[in-house]
């Protein structure tokens, strides 16, 4: 890794970042508790999320999961609705699975070092470092996407951060550190590196001059503090074409499937459909979709709502349509789905759905009636 900082006295920032944090931290609910449990819980809704929109779900899930048994016994249903909106759900199921581990092989105590915190779902290097820092004062070290930017900074780091070798070599950095950081306060210097980064030496427009640390910092004597970290050009996003039924049967229900808990949205519930393949109308490739889903025939009706929405990887297009169930239709089997239910438009919001079919069931509650 190519680090061109020539100050010699670097390690100095953990003294100084430690100070400013005792000044300066953010008054949020898990900085409130020492229980690990509600720490845990924190790191993992704050992963690609931001703290503001955590608030929230954070007060509300440990209200209706107060402890890691209340966790492992919740049903999928309840657990999703919970999460519904913070978006990344895998985060949730594995959340559970940890918790259902601790149950069993731990006697319902969340581990203590990052070494065994590892060994829990959904738990990866980074969170393992907040958690048996943060909460129980080991000396581990974290490294997200706010730590690799305030070295890239401090050490003015040329290398690409997209890259996994420069990755592995900040996180050597950050351990080569850790010796250096006073008994016990390993939790607060983690806290404060995250906090800059998120708070001062932002993406954009850093602000440097009220940076506790900007007299060690490389990049900022230099004045190239916008150009740190190196980072190699994404990828072009895919875009998809997906299609969705608002299919009702002769009770004016609506048709909902929930999606297979080991795909993406898992154990969502959402409206039947897919992706458009080429040559493919929308309404064609919608009916075939149900057909293969659910083995369902219907009338492709009128254009509903069309829906934009980006995840991690790919962006969609989500076209809904109004359908009905033909009356000679078999009645649904789920090929392609976990379950079905057929659920009238007051009670959609007993259910757990992604954000693009919410969208769907907010529209069908300011025009519940205009499929007939």
């Amino acid at each position: 890794m190519t680090i061109l900082s020539e100050d010699s006295s670097l390690p100095n920032i953990i003294v100084l970042l430690i100070e400013w944090f005792e000044q300066k931290a953010a008054d949020l609910p898990w900085r409130q508790t020492d229980n690990p449990y509600y720490i845990w819980l924190s790191e993992i809704m704050l992963q690609q999320t931001q703290v503001t929109t955590v608030i929230p779900y954070y007060e509300r899930f440990i209200q209706r999961f107060p402890t890691i048994k209340a966790l492992a016994e919740a049903s999928q249903d309840d657990l999703m609705k919970m999460w519904e909106g913070l978006g990344y759900y895998s985060r949730a199921r594995n959340l559970q699975v940890a918790a259902r581990q601790i149950m069993k092989d731990y006697g319902g105590k969340l581990p203590t070092s990052a070494a065994e915190l590892r060994m829990l779902k959904g738990i990866g290097p980074y969170t393992a470092g907040a958690i048996a820092s943060i909460a129980f004062g080991e000396s581990a070290p974290v490294v997200d996407g706010n730590v690799i930017r305030v070295f890239s900074r401090v050490y003015n780091i040329e290398d690409d951060v997209r890259q996994q070798v420069t990755k592995n070599n900040i996180w050597e950095l950050a351990v080569s550190l850790m010796p250096d950081v006073p008994a016990g306060r390993a939790g607060d210097y983690n806290q404060a590196l995250m906090e800059l980064g998120r708070e001062i030496c932002r993406p954009r427009n850093p602000l440097c001059i009220i940076c506790p640390i900007n007299q060690h910092c490389t990049a900022f004597k230099m004045g190239i503090q916008n150009e740190r970290p190196v980072k190699s050009k994404k990828a072009p996003t895919p875009h998809y074409d997906v299609t969705c039924g608002v299919i009702r049967n002769n009770r004016d229900e609506l048709l909902i499937t929930k999606r297979p808990v080991d795909k993406l949205l898992g154990g969502l519930w959402e409206f039947p459909g897919g992706k458009v393949e080429n040559g493919e109308s929308f309404e064609e490739g919608l009916a075939r979709e149900l057909q293969e889903e659910l083995g369902i025939e219907v009338d492709v009706g009128d254009f509903f709502i069309q829906v934009q929405h980006a995840y991690t990887h790919f962006k969609i297009t989500l076209h809904a349509y109004e359908c009905r169930l033909l009356p000679e239709s078999p009645m649904p089997q789920c090929h392609d789905c976990d379950e079905f239910q057929w659920v009238h438009v007051d009670n959609l919001t007993d259910f757990a759905f992604g954000k693009a079919d919410r969208k769907i069931v907010e529209e069908l509650q300011q025009r519940p009636y205009k499929l007939l």
